[in-house]
């Protein structure tokens, strides 16, 4: 089975051209190894997987030719613990590096519209 077509029907990226477009990039491994979109997955390959969602580190447990609901997607790869800690700690780092900000209020506008020369 092909590498994009996998990574579509495991649910790592939206649509089969982002994920083509992801091992064309370089964000796409097989066992230690750059992948290209037309590579063949096998059962018991180790991925690395980088995308919006973060860095997975997955081994094949099954191929499937069509894109199912999340929980057959699911079934498809098992990642492994490194990955899953190493994403929940990226989580936790990006929530407590975020700023909140409180929307200003009327006298506020008016006097940054005065600063502004408005």
């Amino acid at each position: 089975m092909r590498m994009d077509k996998w990574l579509w029907a495991a649910r790592f990226f939206k649509t089969r051209a982002l994920a083509a477009k992801a091992c064309e990039m370089g964000r796409v491994e097989v066992n230690e190894n750059k992948a290209k979109p037309a590579r063949e997955v096998k059962v018991g390959d180790w991925l690395r997987v980088k995308s919006e969602a973060g860095e997975f580190r997955v081994e094949v447990l099954g191929l499937s030719e069509m894109r199912g609901p999340a929980a057959v997607a699911q079934g498809l790869y098992r990642e492994s613990a490194e990955s899953v800690e190493a994403r929940r700690v990226a989580v936790e780092e990006r929530k407590a590096g975020m700023v909140s900000f409180e929307k200003p209020s009327k006298r506020d506008r008016r006097e940054i519209e005065r600063f502004r020369g408005r």
